[in-house]
């Protein structure tokens, strides 16, 4: 039987691949695949989507595809992995994602032939690697997902309790009412899975769960996550090897504002918290039509701010450099905007005459 920390995180893929939605973030299937067999790089087996590499293939619980391409690059596939545990995410599962997508972007091969025709070009992908943790990261899985471009995500910030409470309720459930089940009828997690994402992403792949003690929870979850749609996870992709994953208590607000200026000037600030190390603030210049929070890694932090002497200094550097232009995706009934939140050294100050209260846990403003 699943293990309850495997199974929240798990569910917690499924939820962040409902999310991600907004950010052009599209869920494949082997059905997504252009090429038939033997060309093909997508393929269903027994327990979900495989992916074709080098050397290998590689399961591929949670790969998606972004709508957009960026300018003189492939189109770009990212694999989610998500870790719900209490103890931070160590350097085998960084070290697991760098091998995965290393192999997938070796394999070079760009034409076609079936011995007989002519050649043919083949499709050709970009894969990225992110990973998503409530626990953080140990030093030296930051360090080497830094060294080989392979994107952190912290989800323990306050804005994401309200996700996180949803998905651990809901683990501990199915958890709970699978226990006393005969291993022969207990659904297995590919088929808990399908059922998550038939409710949320509209995704027919396969045999479903059908013990409504075990497909309740799922569904409590699916309309917890809907009532608060507001809630959400957007990515944001700054000059640095990395994405941000910034999230508010409002995301529409951000929405209805960016599309109105899709190009806008923002204040950065970093927060010091009496718990947990420090969050970065974004809201417009002008007003306070909204609030975005992300939340580094420590040694990401770390590195960045360690290109000047002096903290204020290298919070200078880091919003003059690496935040001075951050670009988001948004994707709205099949169309995707694009928003860019420009900084300005020149705007950089810090806050005076707000309540701590309106940052959450702050101290020490930059």
């Amino acid at each position: 039987m699943v293990r309850l920390e495997t199974l929240r995180g798990y569910l917690l893929e499924e939820v962040l691949a409902w999310l991600l939605r907004s950010s052009g973030y599209r869920l494949l299937t082997e059905k997504d695949d252009p090429a038939r067999p033997p060309w093909n790089v997508l393929e269903k087996r027994k327990h979900g989507l495989v992916v074709r590499g080098r050397g290998a293939w590689h399961q591929a619980d949670t790969l998606g595809e972004f709508q957009y391409v960026p300018p003189f690059s492939l189109p770009i596939r990212l694999f989610a992995e998500a870790k719900f545990t209490r103890i931070k995410v160590g350097l085998p599962t960084v070290r697991n994602g760098h091998g995965v997508v290393h192999d997938l972007n070796e394999n070079v091969v760009t034409t076609l032939s079936n011995g007989s025709g002519p050649h043919r070009p083949r499709a050709r992908y970009h894969y990225s690697y992110a990973i998503f943790s409530t626990s953080g990261f140990t030093q030296d899985a930051q360090e080497f997902a830094l060294a080989h471009q392979i994107s952190l995500i912290d989800l323990s910030l306050p804005d994401f309790r309200p996700l996180r409470d949803l998905v651990r309720v809901a683990a501990k459930s199915v958890y709970d009412a699978m226990k006393p089940m005969p291993p022969s009828q207990r659904p297995t997690v590919y088929e808990i899975r399908n059922y998550l994402r038939r409710h949320l992403l509209d995704l027919w792949d396969g045999p479903a769960a059908d013990a409504p003690s075990v497909t309740d929870p799922l569904d409590t979850l699916a309309a917890g996550l809907r009532r608060r749609s507001s809630l959400g996870l957007v990515l944001a992709f700054p000059a640095a090897p990395f994405v941000l994953g910034l999230v508010s208590n409002d995301l529409h607000a951000f929405v209805r504002h960016a599309r109105e200026q899709p190009s806008h000037a923002v204040r950065v600030h970093r927060i010091h918290r009496s718990v947990g190390h420090p969050v970065w603030l974004i809201e417009p210049r002008e007003g306070h039509a909204y609030r975005l929070t992300f939340s580094l890694p420590e040694q990401v932090e770390a590195w960045i701010l360690d290109q000047e002497e002096g903290t204020r200094s290298r919070a200078h550097w880091m919003t003059r450099n690496l935040l001075s232009a951050i670009t988001m995706y948004w994707v709205d009934e099949d169309h995707t905007h694009t928003f860019q939140l420009h900084y300005s050294p020149d705007e950089f100050r810090e806050v005076s005459g707000r309540p701590m209260s309106d940052f959450g846990e702050a101290s020490d403003l930059f």
